[in-house]
Order: C-alpha cells, then structure tokens, then sequence
C-alpha cells in the first residue's frame, strides 16, 4: 500500500474516522508504524500519514501509538516519531529487566528510564507520555517468564527453536522454568513486584500485558503467536490463585 497516494491516504483516514465517530473509539496502536511513515527516501515524521492525521480535527484528539520499528531499512526509529504520537519503548523494557536481573553498571540507565526517557522522547515539545513503558508485551516472555527463564523455550512452535528473540535479557534465579524451591519463588515474585513497581512509578504512559498481575506464564515461550491453546491462552482462575511458573 502506498500511503503517499492520495486515494489511499483518503481511504485510511476515513476508516480512521468512521471508527472514532461510530464506535467511540478513542485511540489507535499502529502496528510497524515506522511504515506509516515510510517516503520515498525513508522514514520521515512529516510523513503525508503523519501529518494528515495530526491536522485532522478528530483524530487529532485521539490517542495515537505508534510500534516504532519495521523490517525495512532503517527501521528501528525510537524517539523519532511526530509530537502526539507516543511510542512503544523497548529501550525501556530492556533496561528494567536488565537493572533488576542485576546487570553491572545498569544505575545510570535506570535513572534515564525512570524519568521519561528524555535522550530520546525531549524534542520538538513531547511529553514524557510519549514513552509508552513497558517490560512484557503480546510477544516476548510474560513478566513470570522473565523471572522464570534464562532461555526461550520455543519448540512447541515446531521451528527448532529457532525463532523468536534469543537475548530477552530474563534470569531464572536458579532453576530453569518450574520449581517448588520457595526461596526462588519468593525470588521470582519479588522482582515480578519490582518490575511492575518501576513501570508504574516512572514518568510516561505506563503497559502492562494482561495476566502479568497475577503470574501468567508462556512456559518460556517467547513467540506464542501460533499457539491457540493453553500456552497462549489466560487462565483467568489464576487471577484468584496467583499461578507459579
């Protein structure tokens, strides 16, 4: 799709409306959304998409995320999005993990994350909202898996565990996946507490991943995507008896 093309540019804008003043949605999550922003000569945040919806009286209002990275060249653009669109901060997420699995030297980086990301959301007027933090999303480990793994565990996915991200930046605390040791499970569920802690005390637009306030686990997968059964699905009794992975 060519977003540069008027017509098309037209059509997407129109959807775009007609969900806003049909259906009250109140903001869209952009999918590779450097894409969105893709010209002729690369990403631009002046794009015709971003520029169109930034002066469009509706949307203009709405919430607007962006997933800052594609496959394309240059595609990792964190930070470089327009003023009103927020974006997802995996420089965040990474970090945190990084910090509270114990990694050397992590303090400086913490204190960057904590408050709102500014090297790289503190330009052209944006908000510390613009960083959406977050330290598990709808792909990756869960949160109990980060505290539960060292390595993904990808094989029911029938790829050799060949796919999905293998630095997930996650520590086991000393028993690779499930245990009954209580003193690492105590381990676990402190760091769990940690990483949610810190992610709704720093400044921006705090993520949480559904079931992570109760322990949801992937059993170590970290690409779950082909996956419509009990690995990827929410027990949702765990929400009254926290589930230990």
């Amino acid at each position: 799709m060519n977003l540069s093309h008027p017509r098309v540019l037209q059509m997407l804008m129109d959807s775009l409306r007609y969900w806003c003043t049909a259906f009250n949605i109140d903001g869209f999550r952009f999918d590779l959304g450097v894409t969105l922003g893709r010209e002729g000569h690369g990403f631009d945040p002046g794009s015709g998409f971003f520029d169109a919806i930034r002066q469009d009286p509706i949307l203009s209002t709405r919430k607007l995320i962006s997933e800052p990275w594609d496959i394309g060249p240059d595609g990792y653009q964190v930070g470089n999005h327009p003023p009103g669109f927020a974006e997802w901060n995996d420089k965040y997420r990474d970090g945190v993990r990084r910090f509270w699995r114990g990694d050397a030297g992590m303090r400086p980086d913490l204190a960057a994350r904590l408050t709102g990301s500014a090297e790289l959301f503190n330009r052209h007027f944006r908000k510390p909202w613009a960083s959406v933090n977050f330290v598990a999303s709808h792909y990756g480990f869960t949160l109990a898996d980060v505290t539960a793994y060292t390595h993904k565990h990808n094989e029911a996915n029938q790829e050799g565990n060949n796919d999905g991200h293998n630095e997930n930046c996650s520590a086991n605390w000393g028993v690779e996946g499930p245990t009954d040791d209580p003193a690492i499970l105590d381990l676990r569920e402190r760091h769990a507490r940690s990483m949610i802690a810190t992610t709704l005390l720093s400044l921006g637009t705090p993520m949480m991943l559904g079931g992570d306030e109760f322990g949801r686990t992937q059993r170590g997968n970290n690409n779950a995507y082909c996956q419509d059964n009990e690995i990827s699905w929410i027990d949702w009794d765990a929400a009254h008896t926290p589930a230990r992975p």
